[in-house]
């Protein structure tokens, strides 16, 4: 099974910006940065999310992005399929973060249970079917409008959408041009995706 090892932002400021997630979010060697002054305006097509385990979760990664610098999208609030709200973080990368559940169960905490990559992608089957060329599993599918991809024991999740659809969810609008300031790094290889997404071979995480 395919996995991915981590994702690559492509940043103005890598200091600073490793500053704003180890202080944010306490994200570790999934999610790395490189600097880039790759012209890109706009939506860049992509967000990431952090999955919690419950509404308290989502307030106190919420707050602590803010309070290190992140813009609120879409403040935290209950809707149909749980809580959530969304953040943008100094680098202009777009964080989801979200819980199934819409009732605490336990002390707020800062940890996270999936950190999962969406794809905003202008045809959503035609993708599937070029991930799936490229050996990625799928787990789940609804038609045209959302798939997600079985990747194992891999510390990053990956799933498409529509996106336009997407940048509704984010609070953007879908307009965008130049790069997506992304690197996927995994196993299946080498390659850009029809929507422009690049993937590379993930090299070991550096040592501290």
């Amino acid at each position: 099974m395919e996995t991915i090892e981590c994702v690559t932002l492509e940043v103005a400021d890598p200091a600073a910006a490793e500053r704003f997630y180890t202080t944010a979010f306490g994200l570790g060697t999934q999610l790395r940065l490189r600097a880039s002054e790759a012209p890109t305006t706009g939506f860049r097509g992509f967000t990431l999310s952090l999955v919690v385990s419950q509404p308290a979760d989502v307030d106190a990664l919420v707050d602590a992005a803010v309070d290190a610098g992140a813009a609120t999208l879409k403040p935290a609030s209950k809707s149909l399929w749980g809580y959530g709200g969304v953040v943008q973080a100094p680098d202009g990368t777009i964080w989801q973060i979200a819980s199934s559940s819409k009732k605490d169960t336990g002390p707020a905490t800062r940890q996270f249970d999936e950190l999962v990559l969406l794809l905003g992608v202008e045809d959503v089957k035609a993708s599937k079917q070029f991930y799936v060329d490229h050996g990625l599993a799928v787990a789940k599918s609804f038609g045209s409008k959302y798939v997600e991809f079985a990747t194992g024991s891999g510390p990053v999740k990956l799933a498409l959408y529509k996106r336009r659809g997407l940048a509704k969810v984010a609070g953007v609008s879908p307009d965008g041009t130049g790069s997506h300031r992304l690197m996927i790094g995994g196993d299946a290889g080498s390659f850009t995706d029809p929507d422009g997404f690049a993937w590379e071979a993930a090299a070991p995480a550096p040592t501290p």
